[in-house]
């Protein structure tokens, strides 16, 4: 159930996006045990001036080529768990397009299943409102 928010620099050809995302799915489904047809991502372009950030913060060094992913996910998972996804993401992207594990930058953002809807105006993972009779 997790939804995938993905920013990077705009110019990066289709391939390059179509691979980064598949890079980031690929390392739920491993980390998270997210099924595989459970894909929920929009990734988004920025030029220079909209996509900002610290070059130096807390002593990593990047470059115009960062990649943020937010994921908004279920509680549920182990510090150990988000350990694996964070290195998984980072050397998924690694393999995939050649980004240094500097370049990813990637927060977990926790809700309730109870705050999903998945269609039909229902909410996904809530139990059934009781009918009056």
């Amino acid at each position: 159930m997790p939804l995938a928010r993905i920013s990077l620099r705009h110019g990066k050809p289709a391939d390059y996006r179509r691979r980064v995302a598949q890079a980031v799915h690929q390392a739920l489904v491993e980390t998270f045990d997210v099924p595989p047809d459970d894909r929920f991502q929009v990734l988004a372009e920025y030029d220079a001036e909209s996509l900002l950030y610290d070059r130096h913060y807390l002593g990593v060094e990047r470059s115009d080529d960062l990649v943020l992913v937010e994921l908004t996910v279920g509680f549920g998972r182990s510090l150990e768990q988000k350990r694996a996804l964070f290195r998984q993401i980072a050397q998924n992207l690694a393999e995939a397009v050649g980004l240094r594990p500097e370049d990813a930058m990637i927060v977990l953002v926790e809700t309730a299943r109870v705050n999903w809807s998945f269609g039909n105006g229902l909410a996904s993972y809530a139990p059934a409102e009781a009918v009056a009779a």
